[in-house]
């Protein structure tokens, strides 16, 4: 690439990078304030409001969680205190789950979860109806929806995901094969595996947060 092709990009690049931490912000502000959980709609939301379109101006998970922690930080001075009393819930029920070796996902586990946030749970067996076995013989009423999930390089297909409320706080499972435990699918919404936590990593940020 010559010296003034890469002249001509470099406004272009400025640009954009303006653009998507602009799309970023709103779609933080409409994630804490809207109660959006999903990053795929609010950053669309967002592009459309600010009159800004195309893939260049969608922010990454990264820029996202970026602009979602600033927000919190200037807006949701008590978002540290919730986000411990989800991190403990969200501990509490692995332990009960445990014989589905759940992993903690999403916003709970990223640090940006806010009063509108599902904590969201992985849970694997080869049973499909074990985990609302389970929930049923305990007298925890859950609600039955479906996700669509890739495995691998296999086609899309429907996982089940079970939601219930505990104490206030809404629980959402999603009942993965066991297989999924050695490689991460992808979910519908994301782009690739998201991260995910065990107990024992759950346990390490609360020690960490003091």
């Amino acid at each position: 690439m010559s010296a003034a092709r890469r002249q001509d990009d470099a406004p272009t690049a400025q640009r954009e990078n303006r653009e998507r931490a602009l799309v970023a912000r709103e779609a933080a502000r409409l994630i804490s304030e809207g109660g959006i959980g999903d990053h795929r709609q609010a950053s669309a939301r967002a592009a459309s409001r600010l009159g800004l379109s195309g893939k260049a101006a969608v922010p990454s998970e990264q820029e996202l969680d970026e602009a979602l922690r600033e927000y919190q930080r200037l807006f949701q001075k008590d978002q540290p205190r919730l986000l411990r009393r989800l991190r403990e819930a969200a501990l509490e029920a692995m332990r009960f789950l445990e014989a589905f070796s759940p992993r903690l996902v999403g916003a709970v586990l990223e640090g940006t979860a806010d009063a509108h946030t599902v904590v969201s749970l992985q849970v694997f067996s080869d049973d499909a109806d074990a985990v609302g076995r389970f929930l049923y013989d305990r007298a925890i009423p859950a609600r039955v929806g479906a996700r669509r999930v890739r495995l691998g390089g296999s086609a899309w297909s429907a996982c089940t995901v079970l939601s219930f409320d505990a104490d206030g706080i809404p629980f959402e499972l999603l009942v993965l094969p066991t297989s999924a435990l050695r490689q991460p699918p992808v979910v519908d919404g994301d782009e690739r595996p998201v991260r995910r936590g065990s107990a024992s990593r759950l346990r390490q940020l609360l020690e960490e947060e003091g």
